[in-house]
């Protein structure tokens, strides 16, 4: 079996929402900025940003 999809990164407003999910974790101040790191990380990893609607995105090699 081969893993094909993973998780790249973690954009988190408020650090008690995320934790030792085995990738980066990157801790916004405020939505403008959990945007502005989100599609920069996800340029440069050629990764996906996904909203999880909780105050966290995720960035995932497809």
């Amino acid at each position: 079996m081969e893993l094909n999809k993973f998780i790249l990164a973690v954009i988190a407003l408020k650090p008690e929402k995320v934790g030792g999910c085995g990738a980066p974790i990157f801790y916004a101040e405020n939505k403008e900025e959990q945007d502005k790191i989100a599609t920069t990380l996800a340029r440069i990893t050629e990764g996906v940003v996904h909203d999880l609607e909780n105050g966290i995105y995720i960035i995932v090699k497809h």
